[in-house]
């Protein structure tokens, strides 16, 4: 049913005229009743009757009335949640990778206090997952990584915006090590060694075997694992080396770690969602707190955009 035709039976109830409902819409009267009678046709049911030389509304002209209230409000309070006039309400679906808590969990801290009305949901995947999870509606909203030297082929079906970069270390045996940035005669003092891959992350794995490869040998990738305190205890006790995003690096006895600089770039954080679904507030609004908490803890945060249909 159209909106403008119910608003007119609303207005017609309220004000119990034609020629009342004529003047505060601004139509004529011929107009309303034309509305009106369409209005009729769809219901399928008499909405009104005469009554001398007016009308009245019969019993079901009413109870349209009584619907068409609560429906013209829920599209009114619609229009401001897209205009920005009212608070933000609505379920996001949030998908990210796990390390990527150090940007996501205080940006949520700080929308839940700030915006009660979003509801979050959040689920973890790595990328790869996270971005199939997006094209096939399961999530909203990703926060997701490519690594500089591998980058990804992103569906053109989803929206993908630079909140900043992280950079990637070295996690070595402290005895003997060296801390400063990763050379490639250093990095050849390594290939006897047992390397520490995830068995979920195979980008992570490839950025290993291009490094080395680079430096001149094929790594010996020895051990899968992808719990982060795991891989630095394997570490600790002397058993294997591997490489580590700066946020997930523990400060622990027994391992140091040495920058990769450019041997193996950088990790490039993203927001990605679906295009189009942009211009939904919450989503807006939550990609906003991901990107000022992006601010605190990523290198290279490029400004907010500023496009209507990016995360601003």
């Amino acid at each position: 049913m159209d909106f403008t035709r119910l608003r007119l039976l609303v207005e017609l109830e309220r004000l119990g005229t034609m020629v009342a409902v004529s003047e505060v819409t601004g139509m004529s009267t011929s107009a309303v009743s034309k509305h009106l009678a369409v209005l009729e046709r769809e219901a399928g049911v008499p909405l009104l009757a005469a009554d001398g030389r007016r009308v009245r509304l019969t019993p079901a002209g009413r109870r349209l009335a009584e619907h068409a209230v609560d429906i013209l409000a829920r599209v009114e309070a619609a229009r401001a949640e897209f205009d920005g006039d009212g608070e933000p309400i609505g379920r996001v679906d949030l998908v990210m990778y796990t390390s990527a808590a150090p940007v996501v969990l205080p940006a949520l801290r700080r929308l839940r206090h700030d915006h009660p009305g979003i509801d979050i949901h959040l689920t973890e995947y790595e990328s790869e997952q996270a971005l199939t999870l997006l094209q096939n509606g399961g999530a909203d909203l990703g926060v997701v990584y490519q690594y500089s030297l591998l980058p990804r082929d992103f569906p053109g079906t989803l929206t993908v915006q630079p909140i900043g970069t992280e950079g990637l270390l070295l996690s070595q045996p402290s005895a003997g090590a060296d801390s400063r940035t990763l050379t490639r005669r250093r990095l050849r003092d390594l290939a006897d060694a047992a390397w520490i891959a995830s068995p979920y992350r195979g980008d992570e794995e490839a950025l290993v075997q291009r490094m080395c490869a680079d430096a001149g040998f094929t790594p010996r990738i020895t051990h899968r694992i992808d719990n982060l305190e795991l891989f630095e205890e394997l570490v600790a006790a002397g058993v294997g080396v591997g490489v580590v995003p700066r946020l997930s690096a523990a400060t622990r006895r027994g391992v140091a770690h040495a920058p990769l600089g450019e041997l193996g770039g950088v990790r490039q954080v993203y927001l990605a969602g679906r295009t189009g679904g942009w211009a939904w507030r919450p989503i807006r609004v939550l990609a906003r707190y991901l990107h000022q908490a992006a601010e605190d803890v990523l290198d290279d945060v490029p400004p907010l955009p500023e496009a209507p249909d990016a995360p601003a």
